[in-house]
Parts: C-alpha cells; sequence; structure tokens
C-alpha cells in the first residue's frame, strides 16, 4: 500500500451547509447589532471588489494549472500541488460562508428596499454575495484541475469507456 488515497472532492452538501449557516449569521446579524444598541454597518463596494478580485485570481490559478496537468502533462511538485489545493478548500470554505452572510445580511433589509440606506445595503451585500459564489465556483474549477490525470484519461480529464486504472490522485 502507497498510502496514497484519491482526492476527495468538495460535496456540493458541504458546500451548501456553509453558505446556509453563513445565511442564517447574516440574516441574524443586523437585527444583533441593533439589540445591542449598536449601529448597523455600510456595505461598500470594497467587499464585492475583493471577492470579485480572490475570484479572478483563484480562477487564473485554475486555468493556469489545469493548461499545466492536463494540456501540456507537465509534472507538478507535489508540495506545490498540495499548496494549491489547500488555497481551493480554503477558497471554496470561506466563499461558502461569506455568499451566504452577504446574503442573508441583504435579505434582512430587503424591506427597507424603499429607503435609500437599506437599498444601498441590498445591492452593496448582493454584489459581494455573488462575487462570493464566484469565489467558489473558482475554487471548485481549481479544487479539479488538482486531479493529476491518469494515463487512460483523455484530455478532457474524462476516462475512456474501457479504463482498468484506479480514480485518479491528488497532483
Amino acid at each position: 500500500m502507497t498510502g496514497r488515497r484519491p482526492l476527495r472532492r468538495t460535496p456540493l452538501l458541504r458546500v451548501l451547509g456553509l453558505a446556509v449557516v453563513g445565511f442564517a449569521v447574516g440574516r441574524l446579524t443586523p437585527e444583533l447589532i441593533v439589540r445591542a444598541d449598536g449601529t448597523v454597518p455600510q456595505i461598500s463596494w470594497l467587499a464585492a471588489v475583493l471577492l470579485l478580485v480572490a475570484a479572478v485570481l483563484e480562477g487564473g490559478l485554475a486555468w493556469s494549472t489545469w493548461q499545466s496537468l492536463h494540456r501540456k502533462k507537465q509534472r507538478m511538485a507535489s508540495a506545490h500541488a498540495l499548496r494549491l489545493l489547500a488555497f481551493a478548500k480554503a477558497g471554496i470554505t470561506v466563499g461558502s460562508v461569506v455568499a451566504g452572510f452577504y446574503a442573508g445580511f441583504a435579505a434582512a433589509y430587503v424591506d427597507a428596499w424603499d429607503i435609500a440606506l437599506g437599498r444601498d445595503r441590498v445591492i452593496h451585500s448582493g454584489a459581494a454575495a455573488l462575487a462570493a459564489v464566484l469565489l467558489v465556483i473558482a475554487a471548485l474549477l481549481l479544487e479539479r484541475a488538482c486531479v493529476i490525470p491518469t494515463d487512460g484519461d483523455d484530455d478532457d480529464g474524462k476516462k475512456p469507456k474501457r479504463s482498468t486504472s484506479t480514480s485518479p490522485e491528488p497532483a
């Protein structure tokens, strides 16, 4: 036994569960702040922009890794591959929670759409939630790109109909 286990991709149920937890926290946060006699913060465009930048960077890494491993058939040091995989897993986890949080925060102010501040909170939080969803998608693509194709895999990472190879191993 070599001690290697096949890469387990992040289950969709885990991503959705983290988003639901984030949504609940985001939905309750404004109410808890008001009950504590605090002022609910305004959400700026900076949150959405930074999440979008993170999504673009992670997507670029996913594309580059896919090209290197699957198209050009280049080798990658296992330490580098593990760092990319850890980065992907972190992006999935953080992006899911943050997307849920900002969606919940936006949902808390949908009733205040007629007020300018309420509308701004919904729009800015919604944009941040959308950017966080893009981060999750990019991170899932990076996670998939880290799977090393076996000898029987074609260029798209799919197995031919008659393959005797085992499941792909992490990069």
